[in-house]
């Protein structure tokens, strides 16, 4: 099949920064963004704010563009957890297949990852920030974290860690091979309770889209518990289009097959 899309589409092996002809510039940014979006993936997928990370770099990959389909993108990149200890060697490796539908968000993907936080600590590192979570005072009067310094409270870091986790989700399914995400600010927090055990918790961010630089406010619902698949909630006012909304629960999204671009 790929032989066959050799012959109709372009195929760009684009080694993560090496020279190379004109299309290489845009080779690396399709890369780069395969890269986020598989990240947003994974992060939505471990449910964990400990095991939260972010993109380093790119080592290589290869992107096929087939006009009538979308394009498929095969990479290797290197990440880092996304809150560090002190002293921690924080670098891992995660492979991934992401294939982008023509002009479609929600972009299908495999993703591996090596060099995970150890099972056993992680999940007490989860326990721990769910006890932090459920002892914060008046979350309703938070607003803006970051602060306009760039500063995060760290008794409020668990909320940030949290509504990272949930946004990760809203990233993945707003992105297409043309536009990409970031959070930029968690703006506000509508309701924070304990029900049934998990945590509730109801809150506004606001997304940064790379290629417009739009700001974009978006409503997110989730529930969490330490070793509990993430349910997710979402309505996002755009600026330019409708208004998209979502809803999923970890265990329910199925790996990507792309077997058939």
């Amino acid at each position: 099949m790929l032989l066959l899309l050799a012959q109709e589409a372009v195929a760009l092996a684009v080694p993560a920064g090496a020279g190379g002809p004109v299309d290489a510039g845009l080779g690396r940014g399709l890369l780069q963004q395969a890269a986020q979006a598989a990240l947003h993936f994974f992060n939505f997928r471990a449910g964990s704010p400990s095991a939260l990370r972010v993109l380093a770099s790119v080592q290589e990959g290869r992107a096929w563009v087939n006009p009538e389909k979308g394009c498929k993108v095969e990479l290797v990149f290197s990440t880092e957890r996304y809150n560090p200890q002190k002293g921690e060697e924080h670098l891992g490796k995660c492979s991934a297949q992401v294939f982008f539908k023509n002009q479609k968000p929600r972009p299908a993907i495999n993703v591996t990852c090596t060099r995970l936080t150890e099972k056993k600590k992680r999940q007490q590192e989860d326990y721990l920030l769910y006890k932090q979570m459920k002892q914060l005072k008046n979350p309703l009067d938070v607003v803006s974290i970051p602060d306009s310094h760039g500063h995060i409270d760290p008794s409020l870091r668990p909320m940030w860690d949290l509504a990272f986790l949930g946004s990760s989700y809203v990233m993945w399914e707003k992105t297409t091979q043309f536009s990409r995400y970031n959070l930029a600010q968690l703006s506000s927090v509508k309701q924070w309770k304990t029900h049934e055990g998990a945590i509730d918790f109801d809150y506004t961010v606001l997304l940064h889209e790379f290629s417009t630089q739009e700001i974009i406010p978006c409503r997110i619902h989730l529930v969490w518990y330490p070793g509990k698949p993430l349910k997710v909630k979402y309505i996002c006012q755009e600026l330019q289009t409708p208004e998209g909304s979502g809803t999923e629960e970890g265990s329910a999204v199925a790996p990507a097959q792309l077997s058939n671009f």
